[in-house]
């Protein structure tokens, strides 16, 4: 992007539903660090407009995305192989996906869940997706009940495996309560296949756990390929957390990708996420 300036121009006369093409995008587009963005910071936005967002996170400078959308075999609304081509186009990439999977789960619906998975796991894969993510789940309120959702995402591993991806799984701060003396978190971690599962450590939940980020990135180093960098609002704007001590262990942990999400705001979202993508450009430690 060469100056905020031009973001706001373009910001304005997209929102007018101005045409531009994917070269008056990237000429904007000057980061060389490869930030990825959680689409669920512009929920509203992508809902109401998504293909216009789609060219605003572009010029801003996002080069990766995850997205938090799946109904139906499509993203967003739009069918997997035009939703590749389109963010391909404007120079990002699609490198995770939130999937909730289904509502419910038990032992005896096992199968008709992982069939499930394997269409999800189909669709993301011709999205150019390396990771597929589950983002959240119901607190069991047993160990052993806790023990067949292990079972459960080894073998969703499986399947994502065999199609050249990972499945993982994305935190809040519950998941580092105690089930019968054993913190859920590092049980999921010590009991699932490092081959078929891995993690995306949310940050902000985990140090809103208890959890010290950058200890638990050094306690199970290798698990976490792949961050959410969140904060109170903005990135940066709360001071509390320690994002270059973040950044230092998670890159020698094995980070693969990493994804700035906003779910609350002191300015427009759009304008949010632009912040917390300045924040990191700007930051000596982020590669």
């Amino acid at each position: 992007m060469k100056n905020r300036r031009d973001f706001l121009k373009l910001s304005s006369a997209l929102a007018a539903g101005a045409l531009f093409q994917p070269q008056d995008l990237l000429a904007l587009n000057k980061a060389k660090k490869p930030i990825g963005l959680q689409l669920y910071s512009l929920r509203e936005d992508m809902r109401e407009d998504p293909q216009n967002t789609l060219r605003m996170v572009a010029s801003i400078g996002y080069k990766s995305l995850e997205t938090a959308s799946y109904a139906d075999g499509k993203v967003y609304g739009m069918e997997p192989v035009f939703f590749k081509k389109y963010i391909e186009d404007l120079g990002m990439r699609l490198r995770s996906a939130h999937v909730g999977g289904p509502r419910n789960y038990e032992p005896s619906q096992k199968q008709e869940a992982l069939d499930w998975w394997k269409k999800a796991i189909a669709d993301h894969k011709a999205m150019g997706a390396k990771y597929i993510i589950k983002p959240s789940m119901p607190i069991p309120t047993s160990l052993s009940e806790l023990n067949y959702w292990i079972d459960y995402y080894n073998s969703i591993g499986e399947i994502a495996k065999k199609s050249g991806m990972m499945f993982g799984f994305h935190n809040h701060a519950r998941e580092f309560e105690a089930i019968e003396g054993h913190i859920m978190m590092d049980h999921m971690i010590e009991m699932t296949d490092p081959k078929l599962v891995c993690f995306e450590l949310d940050v902000y939940w985990s140090q809103k756990g208890g959890q010290d980020p950058v200890e638990y990135l050094e306690r199970y180093a290798g698990r976490f390929p792949l961050l959410h960098i969140k904060d109170e609002e903005e990135i940066g704007a709360s001071g509390t957390l320690d994002f270059e001590g973040i950044f230092k262990a998670a890159y020698k942990q094995g980070m693969k990708d990493y994804f700035v999400e906003v779910e609350r705001y002191n300015f427009e979202p759009l304008e949010s996420v632009q912040q917390s993508f300045e924040f990191l450009n700007n930051a000596s430690y982020v590669k």
